[in-house]
């Protein structure tokens, strides 16, 4: 059945929302049409879907096959997780499994797939020669988020007393197409440009934090408005002698690009930022976001990797300081939908239904409207499907380049090294470069407690010690080589923490606690 080159395409289950694809009908007509021989495709077979972005009838005229049934097919591609009983035996699936980490939530997945002798290819292992992820929907977030907050930002200013341009976008969804709605956001910059904004509440600062794909997809949406862009050492300059000291009209937002030199300092005073030193050392770095950079926002748009080794972006004992200051902080955009993470009162994920909740820092409350004190925060886990066209496209562009090479090998070590390193499993054995899991996941169901007997340590225990790992020990599988090392040694772990990187630039860290026994 692998590398019989019939592709098979699954209706997505994972969220009402989701409607992009692998594939677009334009995608399958190019390999269709090249032929087997030069693109490794036979037949390409799609389930049915009344809610994906591209209808079934468009799939049928370029070729493919609609039916429910994929039995026929060696190859099956999907989005997100399908659903346990969509698993087929002796196929090999590609999609974003969110297993490679042993993340907990997915370990059921993982052992359906093993049972059913699967192979599995995830698109977030695929990298590039440069180390970058080639098949990633981070702009596509970044776009969406911006336009979503923007909206709400409208409806908050209205519940402060303030009319707004702001107030007449729509959701990202709402729009046919990426460009209608940058249409959309250009024509809220014309009235902004045209009649300003009131007074009571500029300067209106957007503070972007990170500098990687989502950032840049925020921004983009951002600089179709009138703006300034500001260095954050200059923030204070905006404010002059205080707020609101005019009652003109101010006609332009500004914005603040904000990377980790802005929001820590060195302990040692008379040491500076090394960004080196500081992903090394952590401990030896204080945060100063809360001092130098958040009393001058009036939107925070969080676009940065965060691991609980570092300082928080924002705490919230920190914004309840703030909000008793009056900080002009009106909302805060958690793309990177890192709940309790950098922004710690960023608590939980909200959904393109409902995309805001709001914080009051004075009461430590949370509350599902837009109407009191407080702070609106949005963290939506799905942006990017709100742009399910372009997103699809960018992603079959991609895609379309090697899907051929997944369907028409049944041998994972004979294709490319991109895609072999991306095979998490095959034939229902995990591959060598994924042994870790299982590891982590029995250390992960050891209980401390079981070196103790009726309250006392175990005397066969030699001695027990923390170890610290920090370096990219997934994406270079660096972990496998540091539990060898451990076990060859005589000694077992328990995993105590695990942050992990959401890139191919970012570090992970793990804390293990080994032991040694006699």
């Amino acid at each position: 059945m692998l590398g019989n080159g019939v592709v098979g395409i699954l209706s997505e289950s994972s969220n009402k929302w989701e409607r992009r694809v692998p594939l677009t009908p334009s995608h399958c007509a190019r390999l269709l049409h090249s032929g087997r021989e030069k693109t490794g495709i036979a037949r390409i077979i799609v389930q049915p879907s009344t809610k994906r972005i591209h209808h079934d009838s468009l799939y049928e005229d370029v070729g493919c096959h609609i039916s429910d049934d994929l039995s026929e097919c060696g190859l099956i591609l999907g989005i997100k997780q399908p659903k346990l009983d969509m698993i087929l035996p002796n196929r090999a699936y590609a999609f974003f499994s969110h297993t490679h980490k042993a993340q907990k939530e997915n370990m059921p997945l993982l052992d359906k797939i093993l049972a059913e002798r699967v192979s599995l290819y995830d698109y977030e292992l695929i990298v590039g020669d440069n180390g970058k992820r080639l098949l990633a929907f981070g702009k596509y977030a970044g776009r969406a988020g911006m336009i979503d907050f923007l909206r709400g930002l409208g409806q908050r200013y209205l519940s402060l007393g303030y009319s707004t341009p702001f107030l007449s976008l729509g959701a990202s969804y709402m729009y046919p197409s990426l460009a209608a709605a940058k249409a959309a956001v250009i024509t809220v910059g014309e009235e902004i440009a045209s009649q300003g904004l009131p007074s009571g509440i500029c300067p209106v600062v957007f503070v972007f934090t990170g500098s990687g794909n989502v950032s840049v997809g925020a921004q983009e949406i951002f600089k179709l408005l009138p703006h300034v862009f500001v260095e954050p050492s200059r923030l204070p300059e905006l404010f002059g002698k205080g707020r609101n000291v005019t009652s003109k009209r101010v006609f332009q937002v500004y914005g603040c690009i904000v990377t980790s030199r802005d929001m820590v300092s060195h302990k040692d005073p008379s040491k500076t930022f090394d960004k080196a030193d500081y992903y090394a050392h952590p401990e030896h770095y204080s945060p100063i976001f809360h001092e130098k950079i958040a009393p001058y926002a009036s939107v925070i748009v969080n676009c940065m990797y965060w691991e609980r080794r570092f300082p928080r972006l924002l705490s919230t004992k920190q914004i309840q300081e703030l909000n008793k200051k009056g900080c002009p902080l009106v909302g805060i955009s958690d793309i990177t939908c890192d709940i309790g993470g950098s922004v710690e009162f960023v608590n939980q994920t909200t959904s393109i239904d409902s995309p805001f909740f709001r914080y009051e820092p004075l009461t430590d409350s949370y509350h599902n409207d837009m109407d009191g004190n407080g702070i609106i925060c949005s963290a939506v886990d799905i942006l990017p499907t709100q742009f399910a066209k372009e997103a699809s496209q960018h992603f079959g562009d991609i895609l379309s380049q090697f899907v051929g090479s997944l369907a028409s090998t049944a041998d994972f070590t004979k294709l490319p090294a991109h895609l072999t390193r991306a095979c998490i499993v095959h034939g229902g054995t995990l591959t060598t470069l994924y042994e870790y899991i299982p590891r982590m996941r029995k250390s992960d169901t050891l209980d401390i407690s079981d070196n103790h007997t009726n309250g006392h340590i175990n005397n066969k225990k030699k001695y027990s010690v923390l170890v610290s790992l920090s370096g990219h020990l997934f994406d270079q599988f660096l972990i496998n080589e540091a539990l060898d090392i451990i076990e060859a040694a005589g000694g077992s772990f328990h995993l105590v923490k695990c942050q992990v990187g959401q890139s191919t630039d970012a570090m992970s860290y793990s804390e293990l606690e080994v032991s040694i026994y006699n």
